[in-house]
């Protein structure tokens, strides 16, 4: 009886013993990073030059005005493809889905010829 006790007292120790460092763990600190823009059609659309998301089609072409050019559709042919509207202003691209702003991203600027 004393034998057994002792047996099991030995593996209840050497359990918790190899158990013991998995238990341990560090406690990380983390400040909260600042607003980066990773995008420059969010902070184009921060900086108030093109329509902010979320807008709709109405409030755009009241907001700015008529777009140059308006772009065909794309998309939606299904409910899980919504319909894409692309509409270009001078210097930037509005993208809609459906008829709320997505994203209004600035057109490219052509590289200068190398010389």
């Amino acid at each position: 009886m004393f034998v057994k006790f002792v047996l099991a007292a030995a593996t209840t120790l050497a359990t918790a013993v190899l158990l013991a460092p998995a238990a341990h763990a560090d406690t990380l600190d983390v400040q909260p990073a600042k607003k980066q823009h990773h995008h420059k059609a969010a902070y184009q659309a921060d900086a108030g030059i093109g329509p902010s998301r979320g807008m709709s089609m109405a409030q755009v072409e009241k907001r700015f005005g008529a777009p140059v050019e308006k772009l065909p559709a794309a998309g939606g042919d299904k409910p899980r493809h919504p319909t894409i509207n692309r509409w270009r202003y001078n210097g930037y691209t509005v993208y809609f889905e459906r008829n709320r702003v997505i994203h209004s991203v600035p057109d490219a600027v052509a590289a200068a010829p190398a010389s």
